[in-house]
């Protein structure tokens, strides 16, 4: 499909296909997304800093960059590029809330595609009160469409894009709307349309003045030597930032901070080389700080752990993890050392001017210049890199939520896995795949997005065929979640590659009817039917079913479970006299060693009554559903929603077989059921009352039908993720009988 891109208007083929429309029902003003605090003493720079809100009126699009031609991304020396774009965009983000400029102010972490997909499916939730449907890029795409079109005021902020390439297919643009980037590298945003860049570099002399003054306060004394000291910085912020943040909590005044700078400053130069920029010596002698203000070593411990992940916001709670506690007084159990420093050693460090601990989020959170902490990393000695990237891993997992809860926290903790990874190298290898990173990347399927998900297993399993040995069960079970990330994204082919390259690796490292070769097997043949190659699927699940009979007998579970697949693959063809077959050999073993009334018993009679009537067969069929019923009726009671759902099957076959008497009854017996046991807003429930409303169609029933349905359609917009098939259908239907 054909999407138009929402900042360029041109045609591209890789944006993600709009599922339907967001159904906001949010109370305005809403502000999404965390801003940044205001630091301690902010100045909104008004001699050096750009006009933004005047930009942001000539322009729909603005970005803040570092002044280029200083000094290049990734070098020692790049905190000289921490200007304060952040925080001159969280002043402007703000000034326009406390205006009420705008109805929504969206505050999006853009240093990834993936922490742009989290932002954008928060931002859609909340807005919707429901969790959207579908993949997060088709979520982002229903945002990015109603932003599109709205007239609400807003104003997104994308902070720290590093690279235009993450925002393909998710730049927002709309009339009534407003973005703001920040960037540390003007290149990023290079070339793009509509967008005017507006740079920023240091203080003014005059601003670099009142920032110490204000900072400096409450010891007069304190700013003896100020105009020496700041001609010394540079007027960098940053470094400003840092000695200030030194003398402020210490006995030192400026001339004494400028006696330690030079002293510091000799040992970083060679006679060979160019002197160093401020801000590369400042966070150093805010280092030695800190290990005066916190007991031990833990100060150092803390900034090395904070140093390796997303310095964009890192949870609080990773700091409070027994791993990280045990770290951080090296090595002594926490039970051991009541006094564990944690909380002074991140107090010292925010004293120090070194990171901030942002408590305003619901989920507090641990914030640190992503350029600061690659002068950490690259200052980190290996023996320190080790323990700190071995504690920061085991205390990311420890924090890591349950499945399916605080998203919101899973993204940053991703987050900081990633970091984690890229800074630590070949660490968290040493013993086959640390776990942390196969739970960051469960996360990312969990959250169902798609796209990040995909390039994440494609690095790891890169990775893995570096890192380990050839046939490493790590290795097979990483490209297993490759595969199935393929399968998720729609991208089958792909996914049938990796599938035949699981089944022969476990096939090689195992053997062929192992338990998890046999898994993999299954699998191939599941996503050749979805891929529409069900004759192949038959043949790899037929001979999977005879390897698996001849290693554990022909009555083993693990034979019948096969079965299962062969037939679905039969009916997936058209071949339903085979997969008939299948599903009563299948059903008379598992009577025969389960019980009628067991679950897989039960699910296999329900499939062959679907074979049946696919096959036309509806006398069987309905023979078949009324057994699964009684069965059901008896295990888990008449109103369980399984055995509703049986009794719905029935309704089908009353309905295609003209009985619509009985068809009438059962599909509002269904209906009150599900209504009673799930409550009305339930997607069964929703679905049942269609099944219902149409039914009442095909008997002249219409003014019943027309009420059914459109309760079902008010319904489905209120709670229902945008584009739902249910909603949609219930509308179809309402529109046939009375035009709507």
């Amino acid at each position: 499909m054909v999407q138009t891109n929402a900042t360029t208007g041109e045609d591209r083929p890789d944006s993600p296909a709009v599922v339907g429309p967001l159904h906001v029902t949010a109370t305005w003003p809403v502000r999404l997304g965390t801003v940044p605090p205001l630091a301690n003493r902010f100045t909104a720079r008004p001699e050096s800093g750009p006009d933004v809100s005047l930009g942001l009126q000539r322009s729909p699009v603005v970005a803040l960059a570092a002044r280029s031609g200083r000094v290049s991304a990734g070098s020692s020396h790049d905190i000289l590029r921490c200007t304060g774009k952040t925080q001159l965009a969280a002043y402007q983000a703000e000034a326009q809330w406390q205006a009420r400029a705008v109805d929504l102010l969206l505050w999006i972490d853009a240093s990834s595609r993936g922490s742009i997909l989290s932002g954008y499916v928060q931002a859609a939730s909340t807005l919707a009160a429901a969790v959207p449907g579908g993949t997060a890029e088709e979520t982002a795409t229903s945002l990015l469409h109603w932003l599109g079109s709205t007239d609400r005021r807003w104003l997104m902020v994308l902070d720290d894009v590093s690279d235009a390439g993450v925002l393909q297919g998710l730049w927002p643009r709309g009339p009534a709307g407003r973005v703001l980037i920040t960037t540390a590298n003007p290149q990023a945003v290079a070339g793009l349309r509509d967008v005017l860049v507006l740079e920023l570099g240091p203080f003014s002399p005059r601003e670099a003045m009142t920032y110490l003054v204000s900072r400096l306060s409450q010891d007069p004394d304190q700013r003896r030597g100020a105009i020496d000291l700041i001609q010394d910085l540079g007027c960098q912020p940053l470094a400003l930032a840092q000695a200030t943040a030194v003398i402020g909590s210490s006995w030192l005044n400026c001339v004494d901070y400028r006696e330690q700078f030079y002293r510091r400053m000799s040992v970083f130069n060679s006679p060979s080389g160019g002197a160093v920029p401020p801000a590369a010596v400042t966070w150093t002698l805010s280092v030695d700080h800190a290990g005066q203000l916190a007991p031990g070593d833990s100060a150092q411990a803390c900034l090395a752990l904070a140093g390796l992940l997303d310095g964009h916001g890192i949870p609080a709670s990773v700091f409070e993890t027994e791993t990280a506690r045990t770290y951080l007084i090296g090595g002594t159990p926490p039970a051991e050392r009541p006094d564990a420093p944690g909380p002074a050693a991140l107090a010292a460090l925010e004293q120090s001017g070194l990171l901030i601990v942002d408590r305003q989020p619901a989920l507090p959170v641990v914030r640190m210049h992503p350029p600061l902490q690659r002068a950490v990393q690259l200052a980190m000695l290996p023996e320190l890199l080790e323990q700190a990237g071995t504690a920061a891993a085991g205390a990311l997992l420890e924090a890591w939520p349950a499945s399916g809860r605080d998203a919101w926290a899973a993204h940053e903790l991703r987050s900081s896995a990633t970091c984690l990874l890229r800074a630590t190298g070949g660490l968290l290898w040493s013993d086959g795949c640390h776990p942390v990173l196969l739970r960051a990347g469960q996360s990312l399927d969990e959250a169902r997005l798609t796209g990040p998900a995909v390039t994440y297993w494609s690095e790891l399993a890169t990775l893995a065929g570096r890192e380990l040995p050839p046939g490493h069960p790590d290795s097979l079970v990483i490209v297993e979640h490759l595969a199935a990330a393929f399968l998720a994204a729609g991208q089958v082919s792909d996914a049938v590659s990796w599938y035949e390259r699981i089944m022969a690796d476990w096939s090689r490292a195992l053997g062929s009817d192992h338990t998890r070769t046999l898994s993999a097997r299954i699998s191939l043949g599941r996503v050749l039917v979805a891929a529409g190659r069900a004759g192949e699927a038959i043949s790899v699940l037929s001979a999977a079913l005879a390897d698996a009979e001849h290693a554990y007998g022909v009555g083993h579970p693990e034979c019948a479970a096969i079965r299962d697949e062969v037939a679905a693959a039969y009916r997936a063809t058209g071949q339903l006299s085979e997969a008939i077959r299948l599903y009563r050999l299948i059903l008379g073993e598992r009577e025969r060693s389960l019980g009628s009334q067991h679950p897989s018993t039960m699910a296999t009679r329900q499939l062959l009554a679907d074979a049946y009537m696919a096959d036309g067969r509806t006398k069987e069929a309905i023979s078949q559903f009324k057994k699964v019923i009684a069965d059901r009726q008896r295990s888990q009671g008449p109103s369980h929603p399984d055995t509703l759902r049986a009794t719905e099957a029935l309704a089908v076959a009353y309905h295609q077989s003209g009985r619509m008497a009985s068809a009438v009854q059962l599909y509002e017996q269904v209906h009150r059921g599900l209504d009673r046991a799930l409550g009305p807003d339930h997607p069964d429930t929703l679905t049942a009352a269609v099944n219902l409303g149409r039914v009442y169609y095909s008997v002249g029933r219409l003014t019943d039908a027309s009420a059914v349905l459109r309760d079902t359609v008010d319904r489905g917009e209120r709670v229902l993720p945008p584009g739902s098939t249910v909603t949609q259908s219930a509308r179809e239907s309402l529109a046939s009988i009375v035009g709507e």
